[in-house]
């Protein structure tokens, strides 16, 4: 369940196959309980006996309000509507780190580095809506704990002149920047406003995420462009902080829906150079591989899968 979009998917019982996955515009859907309703009426299957829920927010007890969307709901009261005998809520890049291991070769884009170290941590982060941060650690036991937290909100210095231009504009408008305020699509799209604004060059016709992208690498337009780089450069900032502060040399891996867009560019782009720019741990951040997931289907659906069965931190991945 995220800001944007919520994407469902069955499964008919313990380590069976995903199924009748349906992706439904968040925005079209008062509230959490009426999309559920929704696919559920759809697919004419009755009531699930137990349902897990991903969701771009952190679970920290009962009542969830989203950050990035207005659904704000009771877990219990949720659980009470549908009559589910199970209910488990886990953040959705909780789910998607759950899933890196079941992540096929052919949905994955390698963007530099060497070799994953076997049985070292995992990040994972992914720019969308918002910013997503996670990762997978050893329990010691063959299996993995995934982490579950909101480091996409840290604060994330400026590098350059540009950059600290832009942050400061998001201060203003927003009291605070924080690395998911430049690492999103909303952030994408106020980057090059700024960028406009400061060079006295009217946006246009550029009105949303996917606008600044094509304007960029498709006419090369010079804010959108720059906006673009700035967006990559960032997001190598928080890769690599993270990477550090993990230990990550298992390896790294960039989710959510902005990144997979921008196919072979991202390669070239400032994400990998930044990530590595850690001064006296230059060495150490060169060798740690990242991966670009590019799955058709959200991987996350088998992460909240996989926490349902029970299958997270007793088996690992």
């Amino acid at each position: 369940m995220g800001g944007t979009n919520a994407r469902f998917a069955w499964q008919a019982g313990p380590g069976e196959p995903i199924t009748d996955v349906r992706v439904l515009p968040s925005a079209e859907h008062a509230r959490l309980q009426d999309v559920i309703h929704v696919y559920l009426n759809d697919l004419g299957r009755g009531t699930p006996d137990a349902v897990a829920i991903a969701i771009a927010n952190p679970i920290t007890g009962d009542q969830i309000r989203m950050t990035n969307h207005h659904w704000s709901f009771s877990q219990s009261a949720v659980k009470a509507e549908f009559g589910f005998n199970t209910l488990r809520l886990l953040n959705d890049f909780t789910a998607l780190a759950l899933a890196l291991h079941d992540l096929p070769a052919a949905d994955l884009r390698p963007v530099g580095g060497g070799v994953a170290l076997p049985g070292a941590a995992i990040g994972l982060v992914g720019a969308g809506t918002g910013l997503g941060v996670s990762g997978l650690l050893s329990n010691g036991f063959g299996g993995w704990v995934p982490l579950e937290g909101e480091g996409g909100h840290v604060t994330l210095p400026a590098v350059t002149a540009r950059e600290r231009l832009v942050m400061d504009g998001l201060a203003r408008r927003y009291g605070r920047c924080s690395a998911e305020r430049v690492c999103c699509g909303q952030g994408l799209l106020d980057t090059y406003g700024l960028l406009c604004q400061a060079d006295g060059v009217a946006p246009g016709g550029v009105a949303s995420p996917a606008g600044v992208s094509e304007a960029a690498l498709q006419a090369g337009h010079p804010q959108a462009l720059e906006a673009l780089h700035i967006f990559c450069a960032m997001l190598g900032s928080v890769a690599g902080n993270l990477a550090l502060t993990l230990g990550a040399r298992g390896g790294v891996y960039i989710g959510g829906g902005i990144v997979p867009q921008l196919g072979t560019w991202f390669e070239g782009s400032p994400f990998r150079a930044r990530f590595e720019a850690k001064g006296r741990f230059r060495s150490l951040l060169a060798d740690i591989p990242v991966w670009v997931i590019t799955s058709r289907q959200s991987p996350a659906l088998m992460g909240a899968a996989r926490a349902l069965d029970g299958l997270n931190l007793k088996k690992g991945a």
